[in-house]
């Protein structure tokens, strides 16, 4: 039986993928990507104008913040657990590491993109503190 009035969709690939626009907001489903792995990480996002809400609903995922500002300092990590909400702050530094199994949901405005969220290439001194960070966590 089809039902007209909900959408029912889902994403099994990799990386990031926007589900649901509706007016303001956005609804998006990151998966694990081989840019995402611990090794990989070399830049962090920050969104100008908006929060961004993760939820992670299986496998790993370790967020790291790197404070507020122009600048990437401050650096810290979370690893996340499965069904609670992590409300990064608008203008907050981020980035993310995921296993094979890891699905996060995200809610975030729908106009988020790359105008309005800049990123910053962390330097070698960084990209070692978010891996000891990550191993130290897990």
């Amino acid at each position: 039986m089809k039902n007209e009035y909900i959408d029912v969709t889902s994403y099994q690939g990799e990386g990031y993928l926007p589900m649901i626009d509706y007016e303001a907001w956005r609804v998006a489903i990151l998966r694990y990507c081989e840019e995402l792995e611990i090794q990989n990480l070399a830049t962090m996002q920050k969104h100008n104008e908006t929060d961004e809400v993760f939820v992670l609903l299986e496998g790993n995922c370790t967020l790291f913040t790197g404070g507020k500002g122009d600048y990437i300092n401050d650096i810290d990590a979370i690893a996340m657990k499965p069904l609670q909400l992590y409300n990064v702050k608008r203008g907050t530094w981020h980035t993310h590491t995921l296993d094979r199994e890891a699905t996060v949901l995200i809610v975030e405005n729908r106009d988020t993109a790359d105008i309005n969220s800049p990123k910053l290439t962390m330097t070698a001194e960084q990209i070692e503190q978010v891996r000891i960070l990550f191993t130290d966590r897990i």
